[in-house]
């Protein structure tokens, strides 16, 4: 057995501070977790004064649901590529991670499921995938390539959930679509989580989505209608439904900071700060693919080439969090929307997204700035 103690924190989790915690690891799960100096001696022990200064925070770690890359690479470019785009956030304190995947041929989307499903049996920060695509509207494509839309046929739809072998996690499908509805029935008997995205859904078509079983809103504000005083959108359906969990990109260029603090105040305890994070994430300006659409990334910002939409952000969750925090939400309640939120809406949360004994030991520790100063991955998933 391997344990690990680390001490002196203000402990963050399941949206409460502890101050002067303590949280013991063994094997890769939390054991145990106290207050004060009444703790035993460990294989390891982390001085979290001494390694991140006062004021230390020790929170889960953080499980991005949405996200195509970082480091120059992109998610849909193979095992190689998604190894390097994940080194990359997991240093920026995300220890797990759904595979989100572009609109792509099916013949590819098939493939690179299939991929996925095979580096979930081996690599424990990949949660599996999530097919933000094909099943949108052209009207609200964004940076998908529009020729390769398509309805949801049923017979497409089981072919990619059959093709994660039970580790596609997210399907985004806009829900007016002839056979939407069906089609989001079929991905949650499946056992995935059906998101309403990309889409030009009113607030009804959306609450119909909803009760059909989806339980995601995509990037919420970003490729649908927004909240009018006489139509109100999915965004306010969702906020009204305390089963849906709305996914909030907090890079100030998705939402504005008073809209993110919106999100938090409308649906407490429902925000997951995903990054939508393309391969510029962590690397330079200039051109990239996302991928069928080539994207221009400048000061920060991707904007596909041909339509000058947003194309994904160059985020990483460290920094959301940093964002989020500035907007106005309490430190505690953007954690959440890091850890136990998302865990909940891939239904993960009975092993991830706390600090809890019994629960794999993810967990990230930042000083005072909310800067990442040590990062650990805990066991894989049973």
């Amino acid at each position: 057995m391997t344990t690990t103690l680390i001490h002196s924190v203000r402990l963050i989790t399941d949206g409460t501070e502890t101050p002067d915690a303590w949280v013991r690891f063994e094997d890769g799960r939390v054991a145990a977790t106290g207050i004060g100096a009444d703790w035993t001696d460990a294989d390891t022990v982390i001085d979290a004064i001494a390694v991140a200064g006062a004021g230390a925070i020790l929170t889960p770690g953080f499980i991005d649901i949405h996200g195509h890359g970082g480091a120059g690479a992109s998610f849909d470019d193979g095992v190689d590529a998604i190894r390097t785009a994940r080194e990359l956030h997991r240093s920026h304190g995300t220890t797990r991670a759904v595979i989100s995947l572009v609109t792509a041929p099916l013949d590819d989307l098939a493939r690179r499921v299939g991929e996925i499903a095979e580096l979930v049996t081996t690599d424990a920060d990949i949660l599996g995938s999530h097919l933000e695509g094909p099943f949108l509207d052209p009207g609200h494509h964004g940076a998908h390539e529009p020729s390769l839309l398509r309805e949801p046929a049923a017979a497409d739809v089981q072919r990619l959930l059959e093709a994660g072998r039970g580790t596609v996690r997210q399907v985004t499908i806009a829900p007016e679509l002839p056979g939407g509805l069906e089609a989001i029935r079929m991905i949650v008997a499946a056992g995935s989580a059906a998101a309403v995205g990309h889409t030009d859904a009113d607030a009804a078509t959306a609450v119909a989505a909803f009760e059909a079983g989806a339980t995601i809103l995509t990037h919420a504000f970003n490729a649908m209608p927004g909240i009018h005083h006489r139509a109100p959108g999915p965004v306010l359906a969702a906020a009204a439904d305390h089963r849906v969990v709305l996914e909030a990109i907090a890079d100030n260029v998705h939402l504005d900071p008073h809209v993110l603090k919106l999100l938090f105040d409308a649906a407490p305890g429902s925000v997951a700060l995903v990054t939508d994070a393309m391969a510029a994430a962590g690397s330079a300006d200039g051109g990239y693919d996302l991928g069928a659409v080539k994207v221009t990334v400048a000061d920060g910002i991707a904007r596909a080439d041909d339509t000058g939409s947003i194309a994904g952000s160059t985020l990483t969750q460290d920094v959301a969090l940093r964002r989020a925090v500035e907007a106005g939400v309490s430190l505690a309640e953007a954690v959440r929307a890091l850890t136990q939120t998302p865990a909940a809406a891939i239904g993960l949360d009975a092993q991830l997204g706390q600090l809890t004994p019994g629960r794999i030991g993810d967990a990230v520790l930042l000083n005072a700035r909310l800067q990442v100063k040590h990062v650990q991955t805990g066991a894989a998933l049973v």
